[in-house]
């Protein structure tokens, strides 16, 4: 084949497909527009926008009166809860109330003047000093009552405060033991109880030294 017989067979494919295509778009418009005239609106039976819709106006309602309140009766007070009376308190006899207190009992050994002779002094020394300590002490007994019934502790605590540093000079046990205590409760202690036994015991160790240096 000649290549004008090629040419001319190509040109007529051209052709039959372009109008084969025409074809088709013409047969797509002419099915879209019977489409579009099915879905169009009924322009002789639709509203026209310019008419306007008047909607009845709904009648006022008459006004509800308002029914009356009741009227509020006033609550009830609560009657008040009976008090309970006071049990009656049973009356005690009254009974003396004991004050327990621990009074000195002074069970000391008796007076020795061993530390005068460990001191280097004679017998017959240590017994002239201890003889000297005795009517000291009896010289404060009188003035030691006297602050008890006053109640002048400090007093108290100042006489015994002074024949206790000559009574422990001298020696250990009565006398002296006793005048240790007795100086040493003064300090804090101001039961009259407690300091009026202490004068006594101190009156019967006094009495005793006085037997036991005769």
């Amino acid at each position: 084949m000649s290549a004008l017989t090629i040419i001319s067979i190509f040109v007529l494919l051209v052709l039959l497909l372009i109008f084969h295509e025409y074809r088709n778009e013409k047969k797509y418009q002419e099915e879209r527009r019977k489409k579009q005239t099915k879905t169009a609106p009924d322009t002789k039976t639709a509203p026209s926008k310019e008419e306007k819709t008047t909607t009845p106006k709904p009648e006022p309602k008459a006004e509800a009166k308002p029914e009356p309140k009741p009227e509020r009766q006033p609550e009830p007070k609560p009657e008040p809860e009976p008090k309970p009376e006071p049990e009656p308190k049973l009356e005690l006899e009254p009974e003396a109330i004991k004050e327990t207190k621990e009074l000195p009992e002074a069970n000391y050994p008796q007076f020795t003047h061993i530390r005068l002779i460990e001191m280097g002094l004679s017998d017959e020394e240590a017994k002239e000093f201890v003889a000297e300590l005795i009517p000291q002490i009896e010289t404060e007994i009188p003035l030691i009552e006297t602050a008890i019934q006053e109640g002048d502790f400090h007093q108290i605590e100042r006489l015994t405060h002074g024949i206790k540093g000559s009574a422990t000079n001298l020696g250990t046990g009565g006398v002296s033991d006793l005048l240790t205590d007795y100086n040493t409760y003064l300090k804090t202690g101001t039961d009259v109880d407690i300091a009026k036994m202490y004068l006594e015991h101190l009156i019967r160790y006094t009495n005793e030294l006085k037997t036991q240096y005769a």
